[in-house]
């Protein structure tokens, strides 16, 4: 990291900081190191069994900052929580594909209803607050070329991508219009310790290792394409340089690797990693398929240039860091 982003680790005790999806993977993370830093940190999250949230994740820090138990759909109680925040890190969704197709509505009412609601709550009551908005590469739909940078076409494949793709615009112009200091990422295939692992609905690699820890064959689907991944921590650098930094419009930022990785490759590289375990190649379901957006890998360069950001976690070091993670702790992630 450049002496510049270093800065920006210095002296979080003026910061009240609240976190929304606290308690998930992301959220976790940084909450965790932004109380490390010395900020006041407030979480807020549903703990809705299906979106994420798991008390584990904040195992040895519960009373070193505050949990609040509140769905981002709720007005009232946002607006309560939201007044005299210096930085709002607005994490959480529903990340879920799948589910955003066979639950439309719900989809709506957590990506964009709930987050145009909270904007124009902030506008009320706290309009000074820096809001860091995560968003997914999923908004581009099936790659014109790669990597994929932000001139990109918007092409979302399914309903989870355009609703991303709507927040994203609230928040924009919120920022135009309103003043509101905002700042988007758009996220890669984050990974690493505390993500979910009793299902696929927040990453695939989770239930890999779940199913490389019981004994039962990872199921590789479509193994030829490429992915790039970001170790969580890389991530929670990139949210708290867009926290501190002011300067940052509200403009997207891609965030990626220049690691790249086939899918079967990576299924090889976890067994030998965790030194056992077997791999079954299948076909896409239908159902997935229509909505798989083949290879794709993100180029970060955009954010790199502006911040001197870039992932400095080598995949086989996230691997191993995870595994480790998941073999200690496995039990309080099922």
């Amino acid at each position: 990291m450049s002496d510049f982003n270093n800065s920006l680790f210095n002296d979080w005790s003026r910061e009240k900081v609240l976190i929304t999806g606290g308690a998930g993977f992301i959220g976790s993370n940084l909450a965790r190191k932004i109380v490390d830093l010395g900020g006041e940190v407030t979480i807020v999250d549903s703990l809705i069994p299906e979106y994420g949230g798991n008390l584990f994740n904040l195992n040895g820090y519960e009373s070193k900052l505050k949990i609040n138990f509140s769905d981002i759909r709720d007005k009232f109680s946002m607006e309560y929580l939201l007044k005299n925040k210096s930085i709002i890190f607005n994490l959480a969704g529903q990340t879920s594909h799948l589910d955003s197709m066979t639950d439309p509505n719900t989809d709506l009412e957590i990506n964009c209803i709930a987050q145009l609601s909270l904007l124009e709550s902030c506008r009320k009551v706290n309009p000074s607050a820096r809001i860091i908005f995560a968003s997914t590469r999923q908004i581009y739909g099936k790659p014109r070329y790669l990597p994929v940078n932000e001139v990109h076409n918007i092409n979302p494949v399914d309903i989870n991508g355009i609703h991303k793709h709507a927040s994203e615009l609230y928040h924009k112009l919120y920022s135009n219009v309103y003043d509101l200091s905002t700042c988007t990422l758009r996220l890669t295939n984050t990974i690493g310790p505390r993500m979910r692992i009793k299902d696929a609905r927040q990453t695939f690699l989770g239930i890999w290792i779940k199913n490389l820890i019981i004994g039962k064959p990872i199921e590789v689907w479509g193994g030829e394409q490429l992915r790039d991944f970001n170790d969580v921590e890389d991530v929670v650098t990139a949210l708290i340089i867009c926290g501190k930094n002011q300067k940052l419009i509200s403009a997207p930022y891609n965030l990626g690797s220049s690691e790249t990785i086939k899918l079967l490759d990576l299924a090889n590289k976890l067994i030998e990693i965790y030194g056992e375990g077997e791999i079954k190649c299948m076909e896409y379901p239908k159902v997935r398929k229509k909505i798989d957006i083949g290879d794709y890998y993100s180029c970060y360069e955009k954010f790199k240039s502006e911040t001197g950001w870039e992932p400095i976690k080598n995949l086989e070091y996230t691997l191993k860091k995870t595994l480790n993670y998941y073999s200690e702790n496995f039990n309080s992630y099922l």
